[in-house]
């Protein structure tokens, strides 16, 4: 129980000690919060005695940010100003000195405008923007003027000679001259030239118009004038400059613009020397002239695809007009048959230039000189096909006056066989030509109208031969002509079109006159006279009658030419002239002779002056018929002269009769067929 009273008595004593701590951390917490409060009062004057001087430091601080952006805002505006003063200086200094330095003055000022038009204060201003586009107008007029000035200095025309050096060897002309390229570039050797260089894969090197360093400065200036909104200026600058040199290039070379009444007028050699001219300008003109403008033109406008397309056309239409006059008036001229190889020439050349051109004349630009060479090809190809109809028809209708006195080859067939060989240098040609208007294969079509010009050609060879009067000269002339043709047939592609039957079957031609012409020009030698000598052998008459066939005449002669016919009818050892000739068969037979030398040499006379006056120009078709004659004539005459002749030989003046041996026969016969005129033969 006292233990308890004792416990109790701490826990009391505790509690004491604890609530007396407990007011005084009550009267501390008053304390402190008298004092916090005496502080949050002291702040609160503090803070409201600190507040103006806040406000006076925020101003100042936003005035400093304030200045120092106005102060920024001004030095960008002077420097600006600067740039302005500098560029202001260089461009009234012109950019001739320091184009370079020139052209970065204006992109200066053009930004200076720029910047003072997004200026409120400076865009209301009259002074400084307007002042600044004054300048940059006066900047942009003297780059107009440079430009122009650049330009023109260097564009010059291209002499020849530039031209020239620029070709491939196989295609530069002998001579220095323009004046010179017909001969250089006729109608076959156009045409050989061309397909060589086709073959050779030549390449063609265009000249340097304008210097590679000036081309850089003429397209910053240009760039400049577009920028500038100066495109009309810049286009019509450019042409003037450019168009010009074009067209005096092209007339130093030696192009002319001639019209159709102009081609009319020109006699057919002149007109032929100019026209493979005109193919060889075409050439150049394309490949040189024309190029080397496109290739100035692009980059002096890179980056402007269509102005550089539209200076190009300007450019260019004057003198791709000049050049295509020409062919248009060629092609719309009276047809004839010599033109036909150089409207074919001429087709070839707008042909192989065709993709050329189509590459050049890019564009919408361009589509009018492309169309006008496009016309103009076709129009060459309908006056080619055209005129090649109206030869076939021309052939067999040709009413030359030309003599052909000897019988020769008559020019209308070597004209003609020339035109046909021609024709085959140009298959590949003619192929496009009778697939654009005919259609069909063309090997077969050529060896059709080769065949109907052949048969042309016959047809009015025939119509020629009947001009002669004397038949022998009629096959003689007929013999010469299909032999010339047939020979030049094997010699050229037209046999592989025409085939060997045509070629044998004209071959036999040949012979059938051949020996027509024999028939007609000895018979009366070998069947009239000198073969028909009457004798009487054992009281029976035998007479040769007239001869049908010549190659029978070597037979009848040598029968009617017999020993034993003179030996019948001399009588034994009065043959020789027993008689003296008076009478009897012995005189007979003598007097039968003498008459028989006598025509002979008469007829045989009269033969060689007319033959050695005829011409038969290939030598082995003139060899074969002395020969053929010979053959004949010799062995026969020989033992005519043997058997009978001791019948004249015996009488008087023997020489009259007997005027030739065989040897002089022989050589008399080397004379026929060499076209000696009347002259020679009278020596």
């Amino acid at each position: 129980m006292g233990i308890a009273m004792v416990g109790t008595d701490l826990l009391s004593e505790k509690a004491a000690i604890m609530r007396e701590s407990l007011q005084k951390s009550q009267t501390i917490t008053d304390n402190v919060v008298t004092i916090l409060g005496s502080f949050d009062h002291r702040l609160s004057t503090l803070e409201a005695a600190m507040r103006p001087t806040q406000i006076r430091t925020h101003s100042i601080r936003q005035a400093h940010e304030n200045i120092d952006k106005t102060l920024k805002a001004a030095e960008i505006i002077l420097s600006h100003f600067d740039q302005y003063r500098q560029a202001e200086n260089k461009i009234l200094k012109g950019p001739h000195e320091d184009l370079e330095n020139y052209l970065e003055a204006i992109a200066k000022l053009r930004s200076n405008i720029q910047f003072f038009g997004t200026k409120n204060s400076f865009r209301n201003s009259d002074g400084v923007v307007s002042h600044a586009s004054s300048l940059l107008t006066k900047a942009i007029s003297k780059l107009q003027d440079e430009f122009n000035q650049l330009l023109s200095s260097y564009s010059k025309p291209v002499e020849p000679e530039r031209l020239f050096d620029c070709l491939p060897n196989s295609m530069r002309p002998s001579s220095g001259s323009p004046g010179h390229e017909g001969e250089h570039n006729g109608k076959s050797n156009h045409h050989a030239d061309s397909h060589n260089n086709n073959a050779d894969a030549v390449v063609y090197t265009p000249p340097v118009l304008i210097p590679p360093r000036i081309l850089p400065l003429l397209h910053d200036l240009a760039q400049q004038m577009i920028e500038a909104g100066h495109r009309s200026q810049l286009l019509k600058i450019y042409r003037e400059a450019r168009s010009n040199v074009l067209e005096e290039s092209l007339q130093k070379l030696g192009v002319e613009k001639l019209n159709k009444d102009d081609v009319q007028k020109l006699q057919w050699e002149i007109l032929e020397a100019k026209i493979g001219n005109w193919i060889h300008f075409m050439r150049i003109a394309v490949k040189l002239l024309f190029a080397g403008e496109r290739k100035v033109c692009d980059q002096i406008f890179e980056g402007f695809d269509s102005l550089a397309e539209q200076c190009f056309a300007e450019v260019t239409t004057n003198s791709v007009s000049m050049l295509l006059s020409f062919g248009d008036a060629i092609a719309k001229s009276k047809r004839s048959p010599e033109k036909l190889f150089v409207l074919l020439d001429m087709y070839e050349i707008m042909q192989e230039l065709h993709s050329e051109i189509d590459t050049l004349f890019k564009g919408k630009a361009c589509s009018e000189i492309r169309d006008a060479a496009t016309a103009l090809t076709k129009r060459l190809a309908q006056t080619a096909q055209e005129t090649f109809g109206d030869f076939e028809e021309a052939v067999e209708k040709d009413a030359t006056k030309t003599a052909v006195t000897d019988g020769t080859v008559h020019p209308l067939t070597s004209y003609v066989i020339n035109y046909v060989k021609f024709l085959f240098d140009y298959r590949s040609t003619l192929k496009q030509l009778f697939q654009e208007f005919e259609g069909g294969n063309d090997s077969s079509q050529l060896a059709t109208v080769t065949m109907r010009i052949m048969q042309a050609l016959q047809i009015n060879l025939d119509g020629k031969s009947k001009q002669y009067k004397d038949p022998a000269l009629t096959h003689l002339f007929l013999m010469n002509n299909i032999h010339y043709i047939v020979r030049s047939v094997r010699r050229s592609e037209a046999k592989d079109l025409l085939g060997d039957d045509w070629v044998q079957r004209h071959r036999r031609i040949v012979q059938q006159h051949a020996n027509q012409y024999k028939r007609n020009a000895w018979a009366k030698v070998f069947s009239n006279d000198f073969t028909r000598i009457t004798v009487v052998i054992r009281h029976r008459r035998i007479v040769f009658v007239p001869l049908l066939n010549f190659d029978s005449f070597v037979w009848q002669i040598l029968q009617c030419m017999s020993i034993q016919g003179l030996a019948s009818s001399g009588g034994g050892s009065n043959t020789a002239g027993g008689d003296g000739g008076t009478g009897g068969s012995s005189g007979a037979s003598r007097a039968l002779v003498k008459d028989r030398f006598k025509t002979f040499n008469i007829m045989f006379e009269e033969l060689h002056q007319k033959q050695s006056q005829w011409t038969v120009p290939d030598s082995e078709l003139r060899e074969s018929l002395r020969l053929a004659v010979a053959e004949v004539l010799l062995p026969a005459y020989r033992s005519f002269v043997k058997r009978f002749g001791p019948l004249v030989e015996s009488g008087k003046t023997p020489q009259k009769y007997i005027k030739y041996t065989a040897e002089d026969l022989d050589r008399m016969l080397g004379e026929f067929f060499e076209g000696k005129n009347m002259s020679e033969t009278k020596r």
